[in-house]
């Protein structure tokens, strides 16, 4: 996050969005920093592209108001904006080599030639594409493609830059590469970027600032540490974390189905723990139904009562299904909540 600057770069008051009897947004107020790397993150139709969508004025809000740099832009068209986006689709030109892709938009603005070969040669240089200048898009690798897409976003000297799932068609080792490239541009330009994904790794690892929907509405913003040490809701403790939160069912002062007594609050309905924070010593009795190797780790799915209860152990852990273990975990790693799954 930029120290210096505390401007708002991103700032929704109100905003709705309906489309006939659906409800896009419920009425939403967001703060975006400027200098952050802020990821809206969710599953299908949570509204995370329709927020970006409001953002590039590619849609027009129901109700509400959008500021963009402290300036009111609701009504303000997509071009007027100072925005630059990159799509999931890359949204090349097949007919125009690599640097007429990139140069594309500086052309349409009549910037004098001079300009755009200095501009257009240090965002080649940066994303490594220069010997690949003279290619068309047909002629590129998905990675490739992708980092055209970016040149060409960044290119424009845009103070915001937009990103709708722009890493979802690269293979995993590659997706991996480019979250690493993207943060590190980001970081060095102070850009503010917002970026939209479902896919929670993305988002822990590249993050300022988490903004998790669901249904239209703001499940919890925070940074990627915050949301995973204490979700709002159990919804964000099951959506955040490579092996979902254990989520426990209690009844009166139980663990459902079971005789083991847990100090919880009076109103919890639910105790949620993280798989890691199981240790295999402790007082609560369990049989390993099926193990899942991970290579460093082995994810052990045993059961309480009649409740479901996964643990991560070491991947060299000698256990095997139908093993007798006996777990235990500390007070501070429990999470509570309420029978409306929200904190306790």
């Amino acid at each position: 996050m930029s120290q210096e600057s505390s401007n708002t770069a991103v700032r929704f008051t109100k905003v709705t969005k309906v489309w006939g009897q659906t409800i896009g947004l419920h009425p939403m107020d967001l703060t975006l920093e400027e200098g952050d790397f802020s990821v809206l993150l969710g599953p299908s139709g949570c509204g995370k592209t329709t927020t970006l969508r409001l953002i590039a004025g590619l849609e027009t809000p129901s109700e509400g108001r959008i500021d963009i740099f402290e300036e009111d832009v609701t009504h303000t068209p997509s071009s007027g904006r100072g925005v630059s986006m990159v799509f999931q689709n890359y949204a090349l030109f097949p007919h125009l080599s690599v640097a007429e892709n990139v140069a594309f938009g500086l052309r349409i603005r009549k910037t004098p030639a001079a300009e755009i070969e200095t501009r257009l040669k240090r965002n080649l240089d940066m994303l490594g594409l220069s010997h690949l200048r003279d290619r068309k898009p047909g002629q590129l690798s998905g990675g490739q493609q992708q980092r055209v897409a970016l040149a060409r976003a960044l290119v424009a000297n845009a103070r915001l830059c937009l990103m709708d799932e722009p890493l979802s068609n690269l293979d995993a080792k590659l997706r991996q590469t480019m979250r690493e490239e993207l943060r590190a541009i980001q970081q060095n330009l102070g850009l503010s970027v917002v970026y939209v994904t479902h896919d929670q790794t993305e988002a822990m690892t590249m993050a300022d600032q988490v903004v998790l929907l669901k249904d239209g509405r703001i499940e919890q913003k925070a940074t990627p540490a915050t949301i995973y040490q204490q979700p709002a809701s159990l919804f964000a403790a099951q959506f955040i974390g490579s092996s979902k939160m254990n989520v426990l069912s209690i009844e009166n002062g139980r663990i459902a189905g079971s005789d083991v007594v847990v100090d919880g609050p009076p109103n919890a309905k639910h105790l949620g723990i993280r798989p890691e924070d199981i240790h295999l010593e402790g007082q609560t009795a369990c049989t390993v139904q099926n193990t899942e190797f991970i290579g460093a780790d082995l994810l052990l799915h045993t059961q309480i009562g009649d409740q479901a209860l996964t643990v991560r152990a070491p991947g060299k852990s000698p256990l095997q299904v139908n093993s007798a273990l006996n777990l235990g975990w500390q007070s501070s790693d429990q999470h509570w909540f309420d029978a409306n799954g929200i904190r306790l």
